[in-house]
């Protein structure tokens, strides 16, 4: 069975996202992709899209979500406001495979206005290929940032 993957995007994102989406969807690894925004003409804030997609990913509608915004920063930011969510901005691949097998993140978020296209999408390929081993040396610091959260929420 394949991913299910949310896309979002405020203004500054939406053409990547759009690209990326497109992407998502003609690749035999995601069984389906859902879009949160934003379209042409709406302007929705970027943490409305992102705290959506967080949520729906949260709530194991989807198992991932990538978000894209000017920098990649405020869409994480948001993100991660949502109980159980760990989204990361990530700019290369090193930080990419690492966001999964280190940290077990199901958000990714990309700058626009920081990488080129062609690269989002290399980046977001190689996304696709990677998966969290809960029996890794990670895993430990994975539910440690779990327990963390739960005492501060």
């Amino acid at each position: 069975m394949g991913l299910r993957i949310i896309v979002g995007a405020d203004d500054a994102g939406l053409v990547y996202k759009d690209a990326l989406r497109d992407m998502l969807a003609a690749d035999a690894r995601v069984e389906e992709v859902f879009d949160v925004g934003v379209a042409v003409g709406v302007h929705t804030p970027y943490p409305s899209v992102a705290v959506e997609a967080a949520r729906r990913v949260a709530d194991g509608e989807a198992d991932r979500a990538l978000l894209i915004c000017g920098t990649g920063l405020g869409v994480a930011i948001a993100a991660n406001k949502v109980r159980g969510i760990r989204a990361v901005t990530a700019h290369d691949s090193y930080s990419v495979e690492r966001s999964i097998l280190s940290n077990d993140a199901q958000v990714l978020t990309l700058g626009a206005r920081v990488i080129g296209l062609e690269l989002a999408k290399k980046l977001v390929d190689e996304w696709l290929n990677h998966r969290f081993d809960p029996a890794s040396p990670s895993a430990a610091k994975v539910a440690l940032i779990t327990t963390i959260e739960q005492e501060n929420t």
